[in-house]
């Protein structure tokens, strides 16, 4: 087991669950899974039931036993075949048998939280296909439980906390992100196609990651990557050149062992123009003001308003087309989120990416984005890949 047991974390949970209480939360997000258990789900049809006293349950496929053996923070496991002879119904209907078995053993069937309202969930470790869920699997609960409420809101409050442990994990996932970006800035040439510098830094983070200071298992990146004129936002990554003198942004996802960086970094392999250059002195001015802002107690909604407004008085009203902080952790895109129309405050222990941006209509701008956590004082930048990426 490579991490040991995370008792703040999971005693955090187990007081919340009290507070409102609830005889248990059943999870099946792969994140969520992750997060109460140190499990990573192989398939999504794993699932951990996690009461408010006594050890939790974790079920997993049969061939993944020795793997939860391993890193779970359970012994009780239980296990379902992913094909049975005798049953024709998906793996997912076998591990939700389960869930209703440990909830009727336990007497767990009071007052019972799932996730009945997930925007998004992390991916299971086979990442390309995820498993979502049925309205039978929500009704099953609703037949065994007495009161079936929704445990998202609990589970995003908490993980929004982090532990010194979770902390210490994307520590790692940022450091591999400094050595695929270096990796990609030593061996970027004029020409190359978008698509090749993003395998390069993929590949090098996989290659580097698994097993990374003899702890990482699995390590994985994924990456948006735009040169020049190519530079917007929500689009694919594509056969465009390298510009000599121009930005290649990379959008960076790097996940070890289900923790998450979210990251936006840059290289050029000739000297910046002028234009990028002063955009790029805007960006950098106003994230270091608002990594600064960013610390107990600040308010989200003046995040946002600081952001937008140095960016609008540097010329760029508007801007950027998208949110510009939000919370990273067993995803790489979890609450909480700033808005100037919402409210809430930094807590210590958050992990925040903020993200200054703006982009030039008919395509090209600039992005940087780091992750930072919150304490007492300015936020601490845990990625050492430096955001000024001009070569001197």
């Amino acid at each position: 087991m490579p991490y040991p047991v995370d008792r703040p974390k999971l005693e955090r949970v187990r007081r919340m669950l009290r507070e409102q209480h609830l005889d248990a939360i059943v999870a099946r997000a792969p994140d969520n899974v992750l997060y109460l258990t140190n499990y990573w789900p192989m398939k999504g049809y794993a699932a951990a039931v996690f009461p408010a006293d006594g050890e939790p349950t974790l079920i997993a496929l049969d061939p993944q036993l020795k793997d939860a053996q391993r890193n779970a923070w359970t012994g009780d496991i239980r296990t379902f075949a992913g094909y049975h002879p005798s049953d024709p119904r998906p793996p997912v209907a076998r591990s939700l048998d389960l869930c209703l078995d440990v909830l009727r053993e336990r007497r767990l069937m009071r007052r019972v939280g799932i996730e009945l309202s997930n925007f998004s969930q992390g991916c299971d470790r086979m990442v390309g296909e995820p498993t979502v869920y049925t309205q039978g699997y929500f009704d099953a609960f609703r037949i065994v439980a007495r009161e079936v409420i929704d445990a998202t809101p609990l589970l995003s409050e908490a993980r929004a906390i982090k532990t010194e442990q979770e902390v210490e994990r994307m520590r790692m996932a940022n450091e591999l992100a400094t050595l695929g970006m270096e990796y990609a800035r030593d061996r970027i040439q004029p020409g190359m196609k978008e698509s090749e510098v993003g395998a390069m830094i993929e590949g090098h983070i996989h290659a580097v990651g698994v097993g990374y200071r003899g702890v990482v298992e699995m390590a994985r990146a994924f990456t948006l990557v735009w040169s020049g004129p190519g530079i917007a936002t929500f689009t694919a990554t594509g056969s465009r050149p390298v510009q000599e003198h121009e930005p290649t942004l990379v959008e960076l996802w790097v996940c070890a062992d289900g923790y998450w960086t979210d990251l936006t970094k840059n290289l050029c392999p000739g000297t910046l123009t002028p234009r990028y250059s002063e955009l790029l002195d805007l960006l950098l001015a106003t994230m270091r003001e608002a990594a600064d802002f960013a610390r107990d107690g600040a308010s989200f909604a003046e995040l946002d308003r600081l952001v937008r407004a140095r960016i609008e008085a540097g010329g760029y009203p508007g801007q950027p087309s998208h949110p510009i902080a939000h919370g990273v952790g067993a995803r790489g895109h979890e609450p909480p989120y700033a808005h100037q129309a919402g409210g809430g405050v930094m807590r210590s222990g958050m992990v925040l990416a903020i993200e200054p941006a703006a982009y030039w209509e008919g395509g090209g701008g600039l992005r940087v984005e780091d992750n930072f956590l919150i304490g007492g004082g300015p936020s601490e930048k845990l990625c050492s890949y430096p955001d000024d990426f001009r070569r001197v």
